[in-house]
């Protein structure tokens, strides 16, 4: 099994160098958030917010909707693959179908784990100022995530098979959850109504315990809560996605 994941990894970074621009169009919204946004947050009081530890709170936010939009549209690729025909020439191979998921959402984590470290770099000129200990462990964080939701991500893609019903789905689903977490200002800042609203929604602990490991506290049960939230959630999108993938591929 481990050679054939190793096999559709492979691939899929072979097509990503051949086309690296997808590369640099996912990192597009987050830089731009982080150029036009984040400097007006310096000036903002409370919620941690003011002066340069803004991009404290602000880059980890960046990170998540990195990794949501960046994993949650992986299932356009297996569209085409399907359309082109991809897909059922694998079907008839003897390689097992979560080799074949296996391989496609490794190459979405490296990808993301990439564009997080550009991303984080960007921000240094700005200002960051956190724990490279804390900005390491967040990106992992972060990937884990990604895993998960690229697998939900590919079998939805096979669900679906139609590129216009499935943008507005991930859109429809990423949009609401993300402004819930506090992605772009911490949920504190928010009225009491909304801050409940947010407490249901599980990315908000992962972008509180992204923002306390930049800030080097690990030990605080933010920390804790947002890793045992992404481990449990990776874990169940990706089973589910491995368990569609299989029947859809069946």
């Amino acid at each position: 099994m481990l050679t054939e994941t190793f096999v559709v990894f492979q691939r899929q970074m072979r097509i990503l160098l051949r086309n690296p621009v997808w590369v640099f169009f996912g990192l597009t919204q987050p830089i731009l958030y982080l150029v036009l946004f984040g400097p007006l947050l310096k000036r903002v009081s409370g919620g941690g917010l003011g002066g340069d530890d803004s991009w404290r709170v602000f880059v980890p936010g960046l990170l998540l909707q990195l990794a949501i939009f960046g994993a949650g549209f992986a299932g356009f690729g297996i569209i085409q693959e399907l359309r082109e025909g991809v897909i059922d020439r694998q079907r008839v191979t003897p390689a097992r179908r979560l080799s074949l998921i296996l391989g496609r959402t490794l190459g979405n984590v490296v990808t993301i784990g990439v564009q997080a470290t550009v991303l984080v770099l960007v921000a240094i000129p700005f200002g960051l100022r956190a724990s490279w200990d804390g900005i390491v462990a967040s990106i992992v964080l972060v990937c884990l995530l990604a895993l998960g939701i690229s697998a939900a991500s590919y079998a939805m893609g096979l669900i679906l098979k139609d590129e216009d019903a499935f943008a507005p789905f991930i859109q429809g689903v990423s949009l609401p959850l993300l402004l819930l977490s506090g992605v772009l200002l911490p949920m504190s800042l928010a009225p009491t109504w909304l801050r409940r609203a947010s407490e249901v929604n599980p990315l908000t602990h992962v972008v509180d315990a992204t923002r306390a490991l930049f800030r080097g506290s690990f030990g605080i049960a933010d920390v804790a809560w947002g890793i045992g939230v992404t481990v449990v959630l990776a874990a169940l999108l990706a089973l589910w996605g491995t368990r569609t993938f299989q029947r859809q591929s069946a």
